[in-house]
């Protein structure tokens, strides 16, 4: 079916092949990617548009000794298949099948555990630092940055690092206009100059002509054709090149989707010392028409999809109306709502409007919402700015990117106790993104941060009631839920203002209590159906906040119950169950306390029932625990 590729099982019998062959190549590896990918879901458009560049890379560079950083990690499909995986390719992202991101215990060929973006500069740098030290002088490192990672800050930290290490290190700047949305801001704008100037693109072509002649020049000569053609960058584009102020030459734009091209352009670049950056111009969603002409909605797929008409192939078509919208879409309905209600309502969201659905304030309120690009650290101080002069901003970050802004959160936000509602989408187990993208950690790194207040709908509906009291309590705020589908929410229902610190009983039993948080509660609620049968009744308490602990609704349970169990999708450590732990011990309560959450491992990739199961707090694992402790 695949004539060159079914003979190519790694990077040794790619180089067998003549230049001439590569572009065939490509356009099988491009439809053994679509294939699997419409039967198996995934990440999609980002590294259909990258399959020149790594099938070139592979070629050219020797692999594994040199070294590829692929940012982010959901470009490197391309670079899994010709790297010996493409037999258990269609495992992507399942329960114990390949990982969704390059990861070092994977592969030899994944140079660095990547996940979360803009850290390749950085980790590219140190390899480069190492290999010299270690006298590894005919190694090379390559950084494969884009998919709108070049827009965070630690990329700007990292190319401003390297542009004084004067190591071997070459930055591949993947330009394609597009994170997930559009990318925003004015590197976007700089590139977009660079890309559009016909001027300095004629220019450009022939200075690389002379240019690509390099082991033909003297070292001078060399030199001075670098000098014009950033004379050129000054003058064609009215600036100095910006990447050539970080101390790298700087070579582009070129065609990333001409294979031989580009394998050309790289042998040459070999030969040239220190820090360089190559910028590569692709299409997102590149050969595949549905993904080029709506990049942002093939960013992933999250269904099996007909090849032909690009239609969703649903198994379960009755799922939605069962479980009602997702949990990100009654986020952004209801702050549109709020929104609707009061203009000092501003949303603030680090590339993701549309992942976090951000984007349905965006269309009726353009000019209140604002794409920061990769940069959670700058949107909360951003937000916290905006906060001190009296608007009222929802900060939506994913609880595992929340992770990079957690000195803001401190300084920024908590110190100074200014009203930002943070909002931590897909909090607890997300499922197929695997170890680097699950929110395991939000409420032990938040629940200790003075004035800050910590909270976890168990439904949509305590969603929207949650978001309407936080947009009234002019205080930090922060509000966790999950990826995923709930239930449907009365949207006609006036908001409700909950007590900050207050909980609820959920059922009345006996013999035994369970506390929840968040959306485990319905896992208990399960529990509960099943346990049932067995004419066992335990009480079910859900707490809301986690700070502040509703301290007499725990007084009341802890002066009934001496067998307890706590239910979480975070990690036990420092999380819900610790902070219950430590009430009853700072009250002298000694009841029989068992905690159910996330064990103190990383939680690799699957579907999130098969990590609930994983993690011991899925519906049978929750029953299981009361059973036991009910004979002790």
């Amino acid at each position: 079916m695949y004539p060159l590729l079914d003979n190519i099982n790694n990077p040794s019998d790619l180089k067998k092949l003549s230049k001439d062959r590569l572009p065939e190549l490509c356009n099988e590896l491009r439809q053994f990617i679509i294939e699997v990918i419409s039967r198996h879901p995934g990440h999609f458009a980002a590294t259909l548009g990258v399959v020149e560049l790594t099938v070139a890379l592979h070629y050219v560079y020797n692999t594994p000794y040199d070294q590829i950083v692929f940012d982010v990690g959901h470009q490197a499909y391309a670079h899994k298949i010709l790297t010996g995986r493409k037999q258990m390719f269609e495992t992507l992202r399942s329960f114990h099948g390949l990982s969704p991101f390059p990861n070092r215990d994977e592969s030899e060929y994944d140079a660095f555990t990547v996940g979360h973006a803009s850290t390749s500069i950085s980790a590219a740098l140190g390899l480069a630092v190492a290999a010299k030290l270690l006298k590894r002088e005919d190694q090379h490192v390559i950084s494969v940055i884009g998919d709108g990672s070049m827009t965070g800050g630690m990329a700007f930290e990292g190319l401003n690092n390297a542009g004084i290490q004067k190591s071997n290190l070459l930055v591949i700047l993947n330009d394609n206009h597009i994170a997930i949305d559009p990318n925003q801001g004015a590197l976007n704008n700089y590139l977009l100059d660079i890309t559009t100037s016909k001027t300095y693109n004629r220019v450009k072509n022939d200075v690389w002509n002379v240019l690509g002649k390099f082991n033909r020049l003297v070292p001078s000569t060399r030199d001075f054709l670098v000098k014009v053609e950033n004379g050129i960058k000054y003058i064609v584009m009215k600036r100095s090149n910006l990447f050539s102020g970080f101390g790298f030459r700087y070579f582009g734009p070129v065609d990333g989707h001409d294979v031989v091209h580009l394998s050309e352009i790289l042998t040459e670049m070999k030969n040239i010392k220190g820090p360089k950056l190559l910028h590569v111009i692709t299409k997102k969603g590149k050969g595949y028409k549905f993904a080029e002409e709506n990049q942002t909605k093939w960013h992933a797929t999250s269904s099996a999809f007909n090849i032909e008409t690009g239609q969703k192939l649903d198994n379960s078509p009755q799922q939605n109306e069962i479980l009602g919208p997702k949990f990100q879409d009654v986020f952004g309905k209801t702050l549109l709502t709020l929104a609707e209600q009061d203009s000092k309502i501003v949303g603030v969201t680090p590339a993701m409007p549309s992942g976090c659905s951000m984007n349905i304030m965006a269309e009726k309120f353009h000019d209140r919402v604002f794409d920061v690009g990769i940069a959670e650290e700058h949107a909360v101080t951003f937000s916290a700015g905006m906060a001190a002069q009296g608007l009222i901003p929802f900060c939506n970050i994913y609880s595992t990117f929340m992770q990079r802004s957690y000195d803001q959160i401190i300084h920024d936000v908590c110190l100074p106790r200014l009203p930002v509602i943070l909002c931590l989408d897909r909090a607890g187990l997300v499922g197929a993104d695997g170890a680097t993208h699950q929110g395991a950690f939000d409420i032990s790194y938040l629940r200790h941060i003075p004035n800050l207040i910590v909270s976890a709908p168990m439904d949509e509906e305590d969603l929207r009631n949650l978001m309407f009291t936080a947009y009234k309590a002019g205080k930090p705020f922060s509000i966790r839920y999950p990826r995923g589908n709930g239930h449907n929410p009365d949207w006609e229902k006036p908001f409700q203002e909950l007590k900050i610190g207050k909980g609820r009983q959920i059922s009345e039993g006996e013999n035994i209590a369970i506390v929840s948080i968040g959306t485990a509660g319905y896992e208990v609620k399960c529990a509960l159906k099943e346990l049932k049968n067995e004419n066992i009744f335990p009480s079910h308490y859900d707490m809301r906040f986690i700070k502040p602990l509703d301290t007499e609704l725990l007084d009341k349970i802890f002066q009934k119950f001496n067998k307890i169990i706590t239910v979480e999708d975070n990690c036990l450590q420092g999380g819900f169950g610790s902070a219950i732990l430590e009430y009853a011990a700072d009250n002298f309560y000694h009841a029989k306390i068992k905690r159910l959450g996330i064990p103190d491992k990383f939680i690799e990739h699957g579907t999130q029932q098969d990590l609930y199961r994983v993690c011991g707090f899925d519906q049978k694992s929750i029953a299981k625990t009361v059973r036991e402790m009910l004979s002790l």
